[in-house]
């Protein structure tokens, strides 16, 4: 039995090779790295801010897709061509992402695909539908 199920929307950028935007197992997420892709043009932002804003928005869009939201992240990994920008993607980051914020990794990469200066995968828990108890 194959358990591991694909996930995909269109308001985020489409693969671009074998992998899929994001995996759902059980309750898990695991999302591919996304970078500052605009998914209706298929083009990259084109400075720092813009990107972090549009990760967050792709990130949304597929973590919805899968039944889930950037609330509910416990793990992200942030990868950065320039660490001093650090303080902005974090601060740009924080407006995104829930209280507790998720564990998190931040490295410095020397170059990312299409030259994009940052990209975050993310790791998430679809929650539990609430109970509903009937009234009598």
């Amino acid at each position: 039995m194959n358990d591991k199920e694909a996930i995909h929307t269109s308001q985020a950028p489409a693969a671009v090779g074998p992998y899929s935007q994001a995996i759902r197992v059980g309750r898990w997420v695991f999302t591919a790295g996304q970078i500052g892709i605009d998914p209706q043009t298929g083009t990259l932002l084109p400075d720092l801010e813009s990107q972090v804003h549009r990760i967050m928005q792709n990130l949304q869009a597929i973590l919805e897709a899968a039944g889930t939201d950037l609330n509910h992240i416990v793990k992200t990994t942030i990868f950065l061509t320039d660490l001093s920008a650090f303080s902005t993607v974090n601060a740009i980051y924080a407006q995104y992402v829930g209280d507790p914020p998720p564990a998190r990794s931040t490295v410095e990469v020397r170059a990312l695909p299409l030259g994009a200066l940052v990209e975050i995968e993310a790791v998430a828990v679809i929650p539990r539908p609430k109970a509903h108890h009937a009234r009598e």
